[in-house]
């Protein structure tokens, strides 16, 4: 005959000795009366090669920037790019990445950075960031130096940004107050620097239509633009010449348009580039043929 199964019996106390948990249960089901051991790590006192290495490897870091700018003008200057490259430009943008307005950024850093440096005062603390020397790259040597001193002081050992700079510059730009000395139907190359609402412009000519205290309005190929005296540069035509460079404009204007094909715009922008008051017989001639051919000849 089967033995009936046997029945098991539930635990009756928490304090059973048959009921003591595994080392680690305490833990899951109490965690505030864990003891939790942490192993001291012991920090080491430099020594004294790493003091001596240290800064001198901060300065590295903070002198990247005025060291890639000094760089690229030998590079340009030496025109070390020209066995493979065409342009300083195109050798920039395929072994760097950089592009015009980039090389030309790190360009101009490095020429603020050395004048700083002409200055006692200054020795110690120059920039460490191209962004904190490009507001002063539009100004003249002694107004940099004035320029950084005062920034420094106002920082009062905290980061230098970029931002106080600039607030800077535009004081002195205030104090100064230039006057405009641009008159309407003046051709002016147009200077982007650290604009980018001008993106693109750079080296292209425009006609001033509207002078005002700090600022031109100028039309250009595609459009008219405000642009500040900072980012002008006359090319000082004569009369007649502005003259002709306004019936160019005008007939450029007719043609563009953001619908045409891309080698049509392309060239219709080099046109706008030309550093001299007239178009050559060839260029004349690819005009004439882009005025009959999209009929926009009035």
């Amino acid at each position: 005959m089967n033995k009936p199964p046997r029945k098991h019996n539930k635990a009756t106390s928490a304090s059973s000795s048959d009921d003591t948990p595994p080392d680690n249960q305490d833990l899951e089901e109490n965690p505030a009366t864990a003891t939790i051991t942490v192993t001291a790590v012991e920090v080491t006192e430099l020594t004294e090669e790493e003091q001596r290495d240290r800064p001198h490897l901060e300065k590295k870091v903070e002198r990247a920037f005025f060291e890639a700018g000094k760089a690229l003008i030998e590079l340009r200057d030496r025109r070390l790019y020209r066995s493979t490259y065409k342009t300083f430009d195109e050798y920039c943008l395929d072994r760097f990445g950089y592009n015009r307005s980039r090389s030309y950024q790190l360009v101009d850093a490095a020429v603020v950075v050395d004048n700083l440096q002409k200055c006692p005062q200054i020795v110690d603390i120059l920039p460490t960031a191209e962004g904190q020397v490009r507001p002063m790259t539009k100004l003249e040597p002694q107004e940099q130096q004035e320029v950084w001193l005062t920034a420094v002081e106002l920082a009062g050992g905290k980061v230098l940004t970029g931002r106080i700079v600039k607030d800077v510059v535009q004081r002195i730009m205030e104090r100064t107050k230039v006057p405009n000395t641009y008159q309407i139907g003046e051709v002016c190359q147009i200077l982007v620097k650290d604009n980018p609402e001008l993106r693109g412009k750079g080296g292209c000519w425009g006609i001033v239509n509207v002078v005002n205290d700090f600022s031109c309005s100028v039309r250009m190929w595609d459009s008219e633009y405000a642009v500040g005296l900072q980012h002008l540069k006359s090319f000082n035509y004569l009369p007649a010449e502005c003259q002709q460079m306004q019936v160019i404009c005008d007939r450029i204007s007719r043609v563009y348009s953001d619908l045409l094909e891309e080698t049509v715009k392309s060239l219709l922008q080099l046109l706008g580039k030309v550093n001299r008051p007239y178009l050559t017989a060839v260029e004349e001639k690819l005009l004439t043929l882009l005025e009959s051919e999209y009929g926009r000849i009035p």
